[in-house]
C-alpha cells in the first residue's frame, strides 16, 4: 500500500463522508474512488478493505483509496460536495480531464453521487 499522490478533499466534502460513514456504520471505511477507462466517469464508494498496489491519501481527517491504474488520471484532483435546490453530492475537480463524458461536466468536474 502506497501513501502517495495529490488528491484531496475539501472540509465539507470531508464531513459529509465522515456524516455518511457514520450513517453506514462503516466506522474504518474510506472513500475508493476510481476512474473509468474512455472518459466513462468516475466510480465513488465506501471500501473496507485496501488492496496491496492501493494508494491511499489522508485528508482532512479522511482515508482517500485509489487503484494504480486510477491514480495518473486522478493525480491533483480535489474532491468537494455541492449542496443545490434540486440536487446535492460529491463533486471532483479534476485537472487531468477536459470536457465532456459520463456524469463529467465541462471543466473537469464531476457530479457523480449526486442525490
Amino acid at each position: 500500500m502506497n501513501e502517495l499522490g495529490t488528491i484531496t478533499i475539501s472540509e465539507l466534502a470531508a464531513q459529509k463522508l465522515k456524516e455518511l460513514i457514520e450513517e453506514e456504520g462503516k466506522a474504518d471505511a474510506a472513500l475508493r474512488i476510481g476512474f473509468a477507462a474512455g472518459g466513462a466517469g468516475y466510480s465513488l464508494s465506501l471500501d473496507g478493505e485496501t488492496n496491496e498496489d492501493d494508494v491511499v491519501v489522508h485528508s482532512n481527517g479522511v482515508q482517500i483509496v485509489v487503484d494504480q491504474e486510477s491514480l495518473p488520471m486522478l493525480d491533483g484532483s480535489e474532491i468537494d460536495y455541492m449542496e443545490g435546490l434540486q440536487r446535492s453530492g460529491f463533486v471532483i475537480n479534476n485537472p487531468n480531464t477536459q470536457s465532456g463524458g459520463g456524469c463529467c461536466g465541462g471543466g473537469g468536474s464531476c457530479g457523480c453521487g449526486a442525490q
